[in-house]
């Protein structure tokens, strides 16, 4: 459930910036916690999000496209298996519960998760302003306010700040976003506004998944048009999803890597990197593979796969996109006229100097990023009457998880419980 009413004159416990599935999981978690605690342990909390509604990456609902990881790490399951917000409840309430045992998988489609998410959102009992962004963050003395901007501007006072602004697309540098050259992350809504097709060619940029996915999605879907992929590697490797791995992404892992060495945090992460970044699914490696050497038997060749190259120009025409491709063994260039350059080159995680404004000469930082406790609150040089949490921007504290889908549940159960031991502290 969501409300908006204006700012409460009074002080949240939790004041929450952004409301994708990292906070959502946080207020799910809020009110299960409320329902069971006694009154003098409830949470009071608001949240903050600058889109008109809840969405979660509508720009890659690709069709045909599955999570990358089991349902049963939903926003709820792994901190309470009996909650009402599992994707089995879901499932119930949906009516599709029989249905999905019978497609025996544990990676329900990525359009089907967002519904997930989207039905949790509309069922939970928090106060969520949408439309609403946050400029940044400011020390009240009792506690700290977010200033925002939109539907709602003021200040909205919080013991506790919860920062779960998600992450940022990137470009690659000299790259400016342009109507020909865009992001991965709005993919459907930049083809929809794409000026025009005169060349029937595109070129995609990055090796991991989500790249992979949008070249299968412009050669399925453009199928009078030609896609060339242009990646460092050889060819597009693929993920790690062993159990074994898998194990990385377990809440055991958190404390076993938060524990260790910078040397050995460091070790883990590079062993591991094939779990998650520049990887891709082995099916769809395989499905591009063949579809590519098809193309060459028959002769009629719409998928180029450049591999061990680069894209080193892009030069914008009235027309579309010029592109110089150069292959790194030989060093021999292509030039390509594309209508659109799409870039599936990864994200940045949320700007911290920028959401804190003055507040960041507090934070107590290395050359690795900020000092963060196991608990996800940011570490400052003078004590303060509340805290600041991260949802995101700890892989260097707190591993892989930390701008995943994986470990949200249990995330947010330690949060909950850190926020409540806190107020009964201060109470005492």
């Amino acid at each position: 459930m969501t409300s908006h009413n204006d700012f409460s004159d009074g002080t949240y416990d939790i004041v929450g910036v952004g409301f994708g599935p990292s906070n959502l999981g946080l207020a799910i978690a809020i009110e299960e916690h409320n329902r069971m605690c006694s009154p003098a342990e409830r949470l009071t909390a608001c949240f903050v999000e600058s889109k008109d509604e809840f969405a979660w990456h509508p720009g890659m609902l690709l069709p045909g496209t599955s999570m990358q990881i089991s349902f049963l790490k939903d926003l709820a399951t792994q901190r309470n298996a009996s909650s009402e917000y599992s994707f089995l409840a879901y499932l119930s309430e949906r009516g599709r519960l029989n249905h999905f045992i019978n497609l025996q998988t544990f990676f329900p489609s990525r359009l089907e998760f967002h519904d997930y998410l989207a039905w949790a959102a509309g069922k939970v009992d928090a106060t969520v302003h949408y439309g609403t962004r946050a400029l940044d963050v400011v020390d009240t003395g009792d506690g700290y306010g977010v200033r925002t901007e939109g539907r709602r501007t003021g200040t909205v006072r919080g013991r506790n700040i919860v920062l779960a602004g998600g992450l940022t697309a990137t470009l690659p540098d000299g790259v400016t976003a342009s109507a020909r050259q865009f992001h991965n992350h709005d993919l459907l809504g930049e083809l929809d506004r794409l000026p025009s097709r005169t060349h029937r060619t595109f070129a995609v940029v990055g090796a991991g998944q989500s790249a992979a996915e949008v070249v299968d999605y412009l050669h399925s879907t453009y199928s009078d048009a030609s896609v060339h992929a242009v990646l460092r590697k050889y060819g597009y490797s693929p993920a790690d999803d062993s159990p074994y791995a898998n194990r990385i992404f377990d809440p055991t892992a958190v404390d076993d890597f938060y524990s260790s060495s910078h040397t050995l945090r460091e070790q883990l992460l590079h062993y591991h990197r094939g779990t998650n970044y520049s990887a891709v699914d082995l099916p769809l490696i395989e499905e591009l593979y063949a579809r590519e050497y098809s193309e060459r038997v028959s002769g009629k060749r719409r998928l180029f796969v450049h591999g061990a190259s680069r894209l080193i120009r892009a030069t914008e025409e009235p027309s579309g996109v010029r592109v110089s491709v150069e292959h790194g063994p030989t060093g021999l260039t292509e030039d390509i006229l594309c209508d659109a350059v799409v870039y599936a080159t990864g994200f940045t995680s949320l700007d911290l100097p920028e959401i804190l404004g003055p507040l960041f000469d507090d934070v107590e930082y290395d050359s690795r990023g900020p000092r963060v406790t196991r608990d996800y609150r940011l570490v400052t040089r003078e004590p303060s009457a509340g805290s600041i949490y991260l949802q995101g921007g700890t892989e260097h504290t707190h591993g892989l998880t930390s701008s995943l889908l994986s470990n949200i549940a249990v995330r947010s159960g330690e949060i909950v419980k850190s926020a409540v031991g806190a107020r009964v502290r201060s109470v005492v």
